[in-house]
């Protein structure tokens, strides 16, 4: 089970729980339940701003982060839904992109609980109607909404009309829900494809780009592939865009991360395969260095955690939490551009904590040959991998390994064995749980 989500403010803490005592499950993929309820509410998701809609296994946070900086850029008020908070449920909503604060959350969950009048529904269900009637209320340009789970069945998947959906990377996740296969996967998050709705998509294997052609093509979606309909390339130190209506030279996103420029060109494709909301190459531009998305290789820059580290020292944190995230993870600090010194010329330590329904294994196995050693650590609230388990795993592979108490105890212990002329760089990952207590243990929030 997920840890639930809590507040410092009392009377919003309550009603949050009272949200999760509906269902007895944190999932059970449905849509009818959520019909439901915003049938009760006046159907708040068919009077929302125009929707920009994205699914994906990874990727599709930073996608969202990209599509609203870019939108933002361009004057445009933007409603935003995500999911999973890192420190405060508050993150998951913004409203005309500020946090919803306290007490309009409260005000909000009084009135959803009310008119569900008891009835069982998820708590990402009922948050999702939350978010969208909040969207219908508030003047704002466009939505950018994040598939929570999926895509055919995700609670989100009630938007009839969006303006323009998108599919980023695809990998091996959730595999109880969404099936054992990355073509089962494919097809779950093709489901959002709607009739006449431009579908974006990454690159991918053709066996994965024909099984989203056939969702797409029976939804009657107008598909989008990159590398037929759109592509974009890194050279001469910039992110060149091509798509049928002409070209674009972009800076290079701020986030780091040779996949970010994937997932910015994702959404930049997203915004040039609408009409609706013209987007000026400027807007594009000022987008890729607006983009902020908190614990998708973010350094930290000062803080309680990384004191506890020699000085020079580099701590990352990342939420990525399957092998396909890791292999990007790994070829960030594979070269020189985690900071001053290769990985080469640097210890590099892994700080590791996975959910127990996560592949340990193949997380680990992009790190070997790269990683000085891995710190196992457990994901408090959280079913997670033990982290003798965990040590075992790193050690299987070929990697030191050993168990911490926690992400503070692992640094202590990198601090004490550290080369004070070579100071370590630390990455914190396999969780976006751990992530976000990592951010607030550093004294930081998300937002």
């Amino acid at each position: 089970m997920m840890e639930r989500a809590r507040s410092t403010n009392a009377v919003l803490d309550a009603l949050l729980q009272a949200a999760y005592a509906l269902h007895p499950a944190e999932i059970d993929l449905s849509l009818g339940r959520l019909e439901r309820l915003l049938s009760r509410l006046g159907n708040p998701h068919e009077k929302m701003p125009p929707v920009f809609h994205v699914a994906g296994t990874n990727g599709k946070g930073s996608t969202v982060a990209f599509l609203r900086a870019c939108l933002e850029a361009s004057g445009r008020r933007v409603h935003v839904y995500t999911s999973p908070h890192l420190i405060r449920f508050n993150e998951r909503i913004r409203i005309a992109g500020k946090i919803v604060e306290d007490e309009a959350l409260a005000e909000l969950l009084r009135e959803i609980l009310k008119r569900n009048a008891g009835q069982p529904i998820t708590f990402f269900e009922l948050t999702t109607a939350l978010a969208f009637l909040a969207f219908a209320r508030e003047p704002a340009d466009a939505c950018v909404i994040e598939v929570g789970l999926g895509g055919r069945m995700d609670a989100t998947n009630v938007i009839a009309r969006p303006l323009v959906t998108g599919i980023a990377q695809l990998g091996l996740d959730h595999q109880q829900w969404l099936g054992d296969t990355i073509l089962d996967i494919a097809r779950e998050k093709a489901g959002i494809a709607k009739k006449g709705v431009p579908m974006v998509i990454a690159r991918y294997p053709k066996a994965i780009t024909a099984r989203i052609g056939e969702v797409a093509g029976v939804a009657g979606a107008l598909l989008r592939i990159r590398g037929d309909d759109w592509d974009a390339a890194v050279y001469e130190g910039a992110l060149h865009y091509r798509d049928t209506a002409g070209r674009v030279a972009l800076p290079l996103p701020r986030l780091a991360g040779a996949h970010q420029y994937d997932n910015a060109a994702l959404a930049v494709a997203m915004l040039r395969a609408q009409t609706l909301l013209p987007m000026p190459d400027g807007a594009l531009r000022a987008g890729m260095g607006w983009a902020e998305w908190p614990a998708r290789l973010q350094r930290l820059d000062a803080g309680a955690l990384l004191a506890r580290l020699p000085a020079g020292s580099e701590l990352w944190i990342d939420g990525g939490h399957n092998p396909a995230a890791a292999r990007a993870i790994a070829d960030h600090f594979r070269t020189a551009s985690a900071g001053v010194g290769a990985i080469a010329d640097r210890p590099f330590y892994l700080v590791l904590g996975m959910l127990s329904v996560k592949d340990a294994a193949g997380f680990v196995k992009p790190f070997t040959g790269r990683a000085t050693a891995i710190y196992a650590v457990p994901i408090e609230g959280h079913a997670s991998h033990a982290p003798e388990d965990l040590a075992r795993i790193a050690r299987e592979a070929g990697l030191p390994g050993q168990a911490s108490a926690d992400v503070a105890s692992a640094l202590a212990e990198i601090a004490r064995s550290a080369d004070r002329a070579r100071p370590p760089i630390v990455l914190v990952a396999g969780s976006l749980y751990l992530a976000g207590a990592a951010l607030a243990a550093n004294g930081q929030n998300a937002g």
